[in-house]
């Protein structure tokens, strides 16, 4: 056969990051992204065993997307919610004292 015959990759088997380990640390922030997330991630090996590598480049990527927006939210939401307790917590002892 020849090296470029269809039947046969022509390059070895190339190892893409699933993301599932962000998509696992985004679940913790924003749980509602990070479920689309995970499941993107658990494709990638599947789809990489069949040899489907657009499809898993695809699929990672967006997995990708999904963890990110997550986190992105989920850290903005921790910050916003940390800015107004101190805010409170000023006004409070400003007032009392």
């Amino acid at each position: 056969m020849q090296p470029g015959y269809p039947g046969y990759p022509s390059q070895p088997p190339q190892q893409i990051d699933n993301n599932m380990t962000m998509s696992i640390v985004a679940i913790f922030l924003f749980w509602p992204l990070a479920i689309p997330a995970i499941m993107a991630a658990s494709k990638v090996n599947t789809l990489l065993q069949q040899g489907d590598y657009a499809g898993a480049q695809a699929a990672a990527a967006e997995s990708k997307k999904w963890s990110k927006l997550a986190l992105i939210i989920g850290l903005s939401w921790y910050g916003l919610c940390l800015v107004c307790c101190v805010i409170w917590l000023v006004v409070t002892f400003s007032l009392g004292a």
